[in-house]
């Protein structure tokens, strides 16, 4: 047992090795899990939540906040791999079954939750997109502005982060999946510096309109072949060595939403960023009636934690809901 235990490490070693990841990186993740099998005493997977309850609960309670991050994602990070590459083995030779002791209870967290973002009103991102749009009649440049106003939609209409807007190919727009087409967002960010993390966005909230427009009417001032291999949904204005237009970058979108900022919405200067838009997007989604788990997949976020720190909702919102609930059961009383 102790061979294989070994050998599994190693191929964990080797795995990560493929990856990508810089032997320094590798190395530290070792000694996490070397520092945590020393406590432990008995093989990794054989931890459950109460040991890891009680290591980070105890043990590294006064560790460092990074010593604890980086210790739980190690952690989660190699179970994830025995899960996919030895699980039937362990429970065959010693009955367990692997899972993940590090769960939502349990994480360790950060030393301070992140900054609180409350995003504009409907009315406000509204008036911002109406103005945008006027510009598009008497602007300078056309199609950089059509591009800039069709990336910053996409944000608030799906919750896209905005390096995932910047790295989309026009061959990731799948029109012929669901009901209204999905993106397929190949550079989704991991939880914890885990890496990519790939999922598909249903073209929800009117997105399938804005990208139809865009691509038939836009991006064609950019580029005339829509068939090239990693042809950029959004591409820049410089030209790459064969001709074929470069993909934007974030600077240029962020400097974009400020400027149409300053100029339809002055009273967010300064304050309406990509990532508010994002927020903006999980509130008017839970405001529409999506549920949060459906919303925590369009925002490809690894915790519904996280998701319930992006919804912001009316200040009524609690009393709305109540005055709904008690309309609902007087209906029911009335039926019976």
């Amino acid at each position: 047992m102790a061979a294989f235990e070994t050998d599994v490490l190693a191929g964990f070693v080797l795995a990560r090795a493929s990856a990508g990841l810089a032997d320094s990186t590798v190395s530290g993740d070792v000694g996490h899990l070397d520092q945590v099998r020393a406590w432990l005493g008995r093989p990794l997977w054989e931890m459950q939540p109460a040991d890891a309850d009680l290591y980070f609960g105890r043990v590294l309670r006064e560790a460092a906040k990074g010593t604890r991050l980086a210790r739980a994602q190690a952690l989660k990070t190699y179970f994830l791999f025995l899960e996919l590459r030895h699980q039937p083995e362990i429970h065959q030779l010693t009955g367990h079954v692997v899972a993940c002791p590090i769960d939502e209870m349990n994480r360790p967290r950060g030393g301070r939750g992140a900054a609180l973002r409350i995003p504009p009103s409907t009315a406000q991102i509204d008036q911002l997109f109406a103005g945008w749009r006027s510009d598009l009649a008497t602007c300078r440049k056309f199609a950089p502005t059509a591009r800039n106003y069709a990336a910053a939609k996409l944000m608030a209409d799906v919750g896209l982060r905005i390096n995932e807007v910047r790295t989309l190919d026009l061959a990731d727009v799948k029109w012929g999946l669901g009901r209204f087409g999905k993106l397929h967002v190949r550079h989704g960010k991991g939880a914890r510096g885990s890496g990519p993390r790939e999922r598909m966005v249903p073209l929800i909230n009117g997105a399938d309109r804005t990208l139809r427009w865009f691509v038939q009417d836009v991006w064609g001032h950019f580029d005339r072949d829509h068939t090239r291999h990693r042809a950029p949904l959004f591409p820049s204005e410089r030209r790459n060595a064969d001709g074929s237009s470069g993909r934007i970058g974030d600077d240029r979108l962020r400097a974009a939403l400020a400027e149409a900022t300053t100029r339809h919405l002055p009273d967010w200067t300064a304050k309406l960023t990509p990532h508010v838009l994002r927020h903006f997007c999980a509130s008017q989604l839970y405001s529409g009636g999506m549920d949060l788990v459906a919303i925590q997949e369009a925002l490809g976020h690894a915790w519904i934690a996280t998701t319930m720190h992006y919804v912001h909702v009316h200040r009524t919102h609690v009393e709305d809901a109540w005055i709904a609930g008690q309309q609902r059961a007087a209906a029911r009383l009335k039926g019976l």
